[in-house]
């Protein structure tokens, strides 16, 4: 039972729970950007350079075979696979990764000038004197009387 309540607790720690929430909010992002760069910046891509579908685009290696029977329907040769190189849906993985590195950036960018207006307006008190110095205060007095 130890066991349990010490993952319970571990489990628990606001850290954790935070990073939770944010690899779920995440996620959630990245889906929302994927879905805006598919439906809406690569059709305005395609757009201007001409209709192109970005998605589509690929250099193909090695062309697909068809499966080859005999008369009596035994397979001769299997079929075989198109081999290519999809650079479009790349691009568009590019653009994906950009928007979301700069939106953290930004959340970066806002969380650490919110950090240093908190410094700001909370200056630091001055250090309290050690007891050494508290000793010589009270002999200093002392002498002067």
């Amino acid at each position: 039972m130890g066991m349990m309540k010490e993952f319970k607790e571990f489990a628990m720690r606001g850290n954790l729970v935070d990073v939770a929430v944010a690899f779920v909010m995440g996620a959630a992002f990245g889906k929302i950007v994927s879905s805006f760069v598919d439906g809406i910046v690569m059709p305005l891509v395609g757009m201007l350079t001409g209709g192109i579908d970005f998605n589509d685009k690929k250099i193909i290696l090695k062309d697909a075979l068809p499966e080859v029977k005999d008369a009596t329907g035994n397979i001769v040769t299997k079929a075989v696979a198109e081999v290519s190189v999809k650079y479009g849906t790349f691009i568009t993985n590019v653009i994906d990764f950009i928007i979301v590195a700069f939106a953290v950036f930004m959340v970066i960018k806002g969380i650490n000038a919110m950090k240093k207006k908190e410094a700001a307006a909370a200056p630091a008190a001055p250090p309290e004197p050690s007891s050494t110095d508290k000793l010589l205060t009270e002999i200093r007095d002392a002498l002067k009387k």
